[in-house]
């Protein structure tokens, strides 16, 4: 039975868009008085010690995509916040661009993120990639 229930649950979760997984986190988050990055820290010191090495031999197929700077225009930042990343909300973006640095994208293909770079420095943001 537990394992039905647990199915469902992640059809559930699966079918959320960024936004709503970013609110269950924090909700989640509150609830339980735990941190997903302090979960992601520990779970990163346990991998082996050989892994680093591995993974800098591979090419990285997904990016975090962080606003650096808005730029001058504020208006033309917001608008390419928002054309490149259209799951934000008129609002949602231009909390991103009042409080840069902030992250836009946690993980995206190695395409998506070349091109959400490439429409906010357009626009005269500041972008990194990691």
């Amino acid at each position: 039975m537990a394992s039905k229930l647990h199915e469902e649950m992640l059809e559930q979760i699966g079918n959320m868009s960024v936004l709503e997984l970013a609110d269950l986190v924090k909700a989640l988050e509150t609830k339980f008085g735990v941190s997903a990055a302090a979960m992601s820290v520990g779970a990163a010191a346990a991998a082996p010690a050989a892994a680093p090495a591995a993974a800098a031999a591979e090419e990285k197929s997904e990016y975090k995509v962080t606003l650096k700077k808005a730029g001058d225009d504020k208006i033309k930042a917001i608008k390419a916040v928002r054309q490149a990343v259209p799951e934000l909300t008129l609002a949602q973006a231009k909390k991103a661009v009042e409080e840069a640095p902030s992250v836009l994208v946690e993980s995206a293909s190695k395409d998506d993120a070349k091109k959400i770079k490439a429409t906010l420095a357009e626009a005269g943001c500041e972008v990194e990639l990691s």
